[in-house]
């Protein structure tokens, strides 16, 4: 649904502030991505979470017991669509959400609005910020929650399996340097820039952003632009009826880009690859190895 994703790369800007809680001896304080400390003396036991990236890292992490609430896109794993939802990201029901008696609310910077932060806060509900820009920052999160749920064994293991995963992938470099559009939205023509963790997409793989020089994260292209700039690689998440004569029909010129003459768009999982949660280095890892089988069929063509 590409108004979901719209509203998911909104710059929203938060405030930040700071929490005075006591610190008693052997508890635990951990920061948010806005810098507020916390102090855990035990582990919370009813959270709601506003994002669909932090509902995946409950999952994935086996916290989901302690899930009370959730919004209406945090549809994956399918057992989180059973959660009750208490909003749609931008808009929520803060009376249910007061009386299902939160001990904490996961959001994220990017999905979620100031506005609802500040009210949450009014109401006296504790607040934990996620702002993921990269893969730095998706397991710094991931960490976070470790820590706050006292399974930082379960954490760390995952994290390490990540990592090695990312280190495999960053030796074989697949895409060869060559150029490549993250195209986020067709109409109007939108591409991840530089500073996403989409953009580490590209860049582990070895490809290099057409977009990289933006200082917008998602920068808008003029059709006249992206032909200039003539990308080798085409990379486009779909919800799977898109095709290669969609682009052409949308953008008769994009025929010429060497992109599509030389059969290398590759269309992706929407919600897989733009979600910056447990699930990156597993897109990292399917666009890999689609990178690979189209490296080895066009040095099969040479042959």
């Amino acid at each position: 649904m590409r108004y979901q994703f719209l509203v998911y790369i909104s710059i929203l800007v938060f405030i930040s502030c700071s929490d005075s809680e006591n610190k008693s001896a052997g508890s635990k304080v951990i920061t948010d991505d806005l810098g507020n400390s916390f102090t855990f003396d035990k582990v919370p036991q009813r959270i709601i979470s506003l994002a669909p990236s932090l509902t995946e890292m409950f999952y994935s992490l086996e916290l989901e017991k302690h899930l009370v609430g959730n919004t209406m896109y945090c549809y994956y794993p399918k057992e989180a669509q059973k959660i009750e939802k208490v909003g749609d990201m931008l808009t929520f029901n803060f009376e249910r959400i007061v009386s299902l008696k939160p001990d904490l609310i996961f959001i994220t910077v990017e999905g979620n609005t100031k506005s609802a932060f500040d009210k949450f806060r009014d109401l006296g509900l504790n607040v934990f910020v996620s702002n993921p820009r990269n893969y730095d920052g998706i397991r710094k999160t991931y960490s976070d929650l470790g820590k706050i749920f006292a399974i930082t064994e379960k954490s760390e293991k995952s994290l390490a399996a990540w990592d090695s995963t990312l280190n495999t992938i960053r030796t074989t470099r697949f895409g060869k340097n060559k150029t490549a559009m993250f195209l986020i939205e067709l109409r109007p023509i939108m591409l991840a820039g530089n500073n996403t963790f989409i953009n580490e997409y590209l860049q582990f793989s070895g490809l290099k952003n057409i977009a990289s020089d933006s200082k917008l994260n998602y920068p808008i292209f003029s059709r006249e632009e992206v032909l200039k700039r003539n990308p080798e690689y085409i990379i486009y998440p779909t919800g799977g009826e898109d095709t290669v004569e969609m682009l052409k029909q949308a953008y008769p010129e994009w025929k010429n880009l060497k992109a599509i003459k030389n059969n290398n768009v590759i269309f992706i999982d929407r919600d897989l690859y733009l979600r910056p949660g447990p699930r990156f280095i597993e897109a990292l890892a399917d666009l890999s190895n689609r990178l690979h089988r189209k490296e080895e069929a066009a040095q099969n063509l040479s042959k």
